[in-house]
Protein backbone atom coordinates (compact mmCIF):
# COMPACT_ATOMS: atom_id res chain seq x y z
CA UNK A 1 0.00 0.00 0.00
CA UNK A 2 1.09 3.50 -1.10
CA UNK A 3 1.67 6.11 1.62
CA UNK A 4 2.25 9.60 1.43
CA UNK A 5 3.97 12.07 3.99
CA UNK A 6 6.30 14.89 4.96
CA UNK A 7 9.47 14.39 3.83
CA UNK A 8 11.62 13.95 6.55
CA UNK A 9 16.03 13.78 7.05
CA UNK A 10 16.14 10.13 6.82
CA UNK A 11 14.19 10.83 3.10
CA UNK A 12 17.19 13.46 1.91
CA UNK A 13 19.78 11.03 0.33
CA UNK A 14 16.76 8.87 -1.28
CA UNK A 15 14.91 11.96 -2.66
CA UNK A 16 18.61 13.04 -3.93
CA UNK A 17 19.38 10.07 -5.43
CA UNK A 18 16.32 10.16 -7.24
CA UNK A 19 16.94 13.48 -8.44
CA UNK A 20 20.74 11.73 -9.94
CA UNK A 21 18.35 8.86 -11.84
CA UNK A 22 15.58 11.20 -13.15
CA UNK A 23 16.80 14.96 -13.91
CA UNK A 24 19.73 16.40 -16.22
CA UNK A 25 20.65 18.62 -13.38
CA UNK A 26 19.41 17.30 -10.11
CA UNK A 27 19.02 19.17 -6.90
CA UNK A 28 22.29 18.34 -4.65
CA UNK A 29 21.22 16.50 -2.02
CA UNK A 30 22.58 19.58 0.26
CA UNK A 31 19.87 21.38 -1.44
CA UNK A 32 17.15 18.91 -0.83
CA UNK A 33 18.27 19.23 2.87
CA UNK A 34 18.13 23.04 3.10
CA UNK A 35 14.34 22.21 1.75
CA UNK A 36 13.68 21.01 5.60
CA UNK A 37 14.06 23.97 7.07
CA UNK A 38 12.71 26.78 4.11
CA UNK A 39 9.11 27.92 5.69
CA UNK A 40 7.97 28.40 2.33
CA UNK A 41 8.49 24.36 1.45
CA UNK A 42 6.38 21.59 0.90
CA UNK A 43 7.69 18.25 0.41
CA UNK A 44 6.44 15.18 0.31
CA UNK A 45 7.31 11.46 0.03
CA UNK A 46 5.55 8.25 -1.25
CA UNK A 47 6.63 4.55 0.02
CA UNK A 48 5.23 1.37 -0.84
CA UNK A 49 5.27 -0.21 2.44
CA UNK A 50 9.73 0.37 3.83
CA UNK A 51 10.38 0.76 -0.12
CA UNK A 52 10.69 4.48 -0.84
CA UNK A 53 8.83 5.45 -4.56
CA UNK A 54 9.02 8.71 -5.27
CA UNK A 55 8.57 12.60 -4.15
CA UNK A 56 7.24 16.15 -5.03
CA UNK A 57 8.51 19.16 -3.78
CA UNK A 58 7.07 22.53 -4.01
CA UNK A 59 7.49 26.16 -2.38
CA UNK A 60 4.37 28.81 -1.73
CA UNK A 61 4.17 32.79 -1.14
CA UNK A 62 1.28 33.86 0.03
CA UNK A 63 -1.48 31.87 -1.76
CA UNK A 64 0.75 30.68 -4.83
CA UNK A 65 2.60 27.97 -5.21
CA UNK A 66 5.11 26.37 -7.39
CA UNK A 67 5.87 22.69 -7.90
CA UNK A 68 10.09 22.43 -7.99
CA UNK A 69 10.31 19.01 -9.06
CA UNK A 70 8.17 15.56 -9.07
CA UNK A 71 9.68 12.01 -9.66
CA UNK A 72 9.07 8.59 -9.15
CA UNK A 73 10.94 5.45 -9.00
CA UNK A 74 10.69 3.62 -13.08
CA UNK A 75 9.84 0.77 -11.38
CA UNK A 76 6.93 2.33 -9.67
CA UNK A 77 5.57 4.33 -12.49
CA UNK A 78 2.20 4.24 -14.08
CA UNK A 79 0.81 2.95 -10.61
CA UNK A 80 -1.23 6.33 -9.80
CA UNK A 81 1.70 7.06 -7.58
CA UNK A 82 2.73 10.32 -9.05
CA UNK A 83 -1.32 11.42 -9.20
CA UNK A 84 -1.38 10.49 -5.15
CA UNK A 85 2.10 12.86 -4.64
CA UNK A 86 0.40 15.83 -6.41
CA UNK A 87 -2.84 15.24 -4.83
CA UNK A 88 -1.93 15.02 -1.71
CA UNK A 89 0.31 18.33 -2.22
CA UNK A 90 -2.76 20.30 -3.69
CA UNK A 91 -4.50 18.67 -0.27
CA UNK A 92 -1.11 20.16 2.26
CA UNK A 93 -1.34 23.51 0.24
CA UNK A 94 -4.83 23.98 0.43
CA UNK A 95 -4.56 23.67 4.52
CA UNK A 96 -1.78 26.43 3.83
CA UNK A 97 -4.46 29.04 2.06
CA UNK A 98 -2.61 28.69 -0.88
CA UNK A 99 -4.74 28.89 -4.22
CA UNK A 100 -3.12 26.98 -6.87
CA UNK A 101 0.00 25.59 -8.24
CA UNK A 102 1.99 26.27 -11.17
CA UNK A 103 4.71 23.80 -12.66
CA UNK A 104 6.76 23.73 -15.74
CA UNK A 105 7.50 20.56 -17.70
CA UNK A 106 9.67 19.78 -21.02
CA UNK A 107 7.32 20.26 -23.92
CA UNK A 108 8.29 17.03 -25.01
CA UNK A 109 7.66 15.06 -21.74
CA UNK A 110 4.33 13.84 -23.27
CA UNK A 111 3.34 11.65 -20.54
CA UNK A 112 4.29 14.02 -17.89
CA UNK A 113 2.01 16.58 -19.75
CA UNK A 114 -0.64 14.09 -19.71
CA UNK A 115 -0.79 13.16 -15.80
CA UNK A 116 -0.99 16.79 -15.25
CA UNK A 117 -3.94 17.46 -17.33
CA UNK A 118 -5.51 14.39 -16.14
CA UNK A 119 -5.01 16.15 -12.70
CA UNK A 120 -6.69 19.51 -13.83
CA UNK A 121 -4.09 21.64 -14.75
CA UNK A 122 -4.02 23.91 -17.16
CA UNK A 123 -1.67 25.01 -19.82
CA UNK A 124 -1.25 29.14 -19.08
CA UNK A 125 2.77 29.93 -20.73
CA UNK A 126 5.56 28.64 -22.45
CA UNK A 127 9.21 29.33 -21.42
CA UNK A 128 11.67 29.14 -24.27
CA UNK A 129 14.79 27.68 -23.53
CA UNK A 130 14.32 27.11 -20.31
CA UNK A 131 15.51 23.42 -19.72
CA UNK A 132 19.41 23.54 -20.57
CA UNK A 133 20.34 19.36 -20.71
CA UNK A 134 19.26 19.11 -23.48
CA UNK A 135 17.90 22.67 -24.60
CA UNK A 136 14.04 22.70 -24.56
CA UNK A 137 10.78 25.01 -24.34
CA UNK A 138 8.78 24.75 -20.54
CA UNK A 139 4.94 24.41 -20.80
CA UNK A 140 4.00 26.40 -17.84
CA UNK A 141 0.79 24.28 -16.47
CA UNK A 142 -1.39 25.64 -13.56
CA UNK A 143 -4.25 24.35 -11.13
CA UNK A 144 -6.46 26.74 -9.33
CA UNK A 145 -9.05 25.54 -6.39
CA UNK A 146 -10.91 27.69 -4.08
CA UNK A 147 -9.34 27.41 -0.14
Amino acid sequence: MITVRAMQPEDVALVAALEEECFSMPWPEEAVALELSNPLSCWLVAYDGQEFAGYVGSQAVLDEADMMNLAVKPGYRRRGIAGALVGALAEKLKEKGVRCLTLEVRASNESAIALYEKLGFCQVGRRPRYYQKPREDALILRKEWSV
